[in-house]
């Protein structure tokens, strides 16, 4: 039944996505509190033109797909520091169709024969080296320690922009620092899940464990670990069923993800109980009865 997990190729894969769980379940939580979820997917995405530069160059993938992403986020961060709302989706929007608009003029006019990016738009996890693994490793270790020192600064931005300046320094640089943070977990998850995979790794844990719990510490523990069972599962049922592990993660995650949502609603219907119909008769029926 595990003789997959037997397989060399088959267990790097596996330390992926374990150590990709880390980074990403704790930043998930900060996306999903903040409101990121479509900034997360954008940077992502956004991706696609630093890995068609790459792959016409000649140079990693990994390498033009991180430079793409610095500048998306540094450009979201910067357009977000001069609106007090912070509204990331409208900006994440229009930068994105930039982004977008450049690859495809990139893959079709200057690098045409520079369109084989399949593997990092989709993610290949059956194929991972050693380099991606010490990627996802630095990067997971530096969102859990930049997520402790600057998680109560997160925190009170996301609830009271403006009166988070008493705290001091301004609003925009930990909103800048957490961006950036987006960003390379966004290219670290590349190797395993691709650029329009990544919200199955970053977003979709965090917001399955939502509805069950309150504390900010106990939620990101649980969606480490839900991030982990869920890469786990997904790649034995990839090599179980011969699909691609990348978009089993994914299915699977949406899958639990609809579960969490329906049990939540069963539990809360139950809490409330069906409130029984007023028997008692307003002045007009009674009027009217006698």
């Amino acid at each position: 039944m595990f003789e997959p997990f037997s397989l060399p190729f088959v267990q790097r894969g596996l330390w992926e996505v374990l150590l990709l769980s880390g980074g990403a379940g704790v930043l998930g939580v900060w996306i999903v509190l903040r409101g990121l979820a479509f900034y997360a997917h954008g940077v992502a995405a956004a991706t696609f033109p630093g890995l068609v530069l790459a792959a016409g160059l000649g140079f990693a993938g990994p390498l033009g797909a991180l430079a793409v992403a610095l500048v998306f986020a540094l450009t979201v961060g910067r357009l977000a520091a001069r609106d007090d709302a912070g509204d990331h989706s409208t900006l994440t929007a229009m930068v994105l169709v930039g982004a977008l608009a450049a690859g495809v003029l990139l893959a079709s006019d200057v690098f045409p024969r520079a369109t084989n990016v399949t593997s990092l738009l989709f993610g290949s996890l059956l194929v991972i080296s050693e380099r991606d693994l010490v990627i996802a490793g630095c990067v997971s270790v530096a969102v859990v320690g930049l997520s402790v020192l600057a998680g109560p600064r997160w925190l009170a931005v996301g609830y009271d922009r403006p009166g988070s300046r008493t705290l001091g320094g301004r609003a925009g640089g930990p909103d800048a620092l957490l961006l950036l943070l987006v960003a390379l977990v966004a290219v670290a998850t590349l190797s395993a899940v691709g650029s329009l995979l990544a919200a199955a790794v970053m977003v979709i844990p965090a917001a399955t464990a939502r509805p069950w719990i309150r504390r900010v510490r106990t939620w990101q523990v649980v969606t480490v670990a839900l991030s982990a069972l869920q890469g786990v599962g997904g790649l034995w049922l990839s090599a179980q069923t011969n699909a691609p592990p990348g978009a089993t993660i994914a299915v699977l995650a949406g899958g639990v993800f609809a579960l969490s949502v329906l049990l939540r609603a069963v539990h809360d219907r139950r809490r409330r109980g069906v409130r029984p119909r007023p028997t008692t008769l307003t002045p007009a029926v009674r009027g009217g009865a006698r």
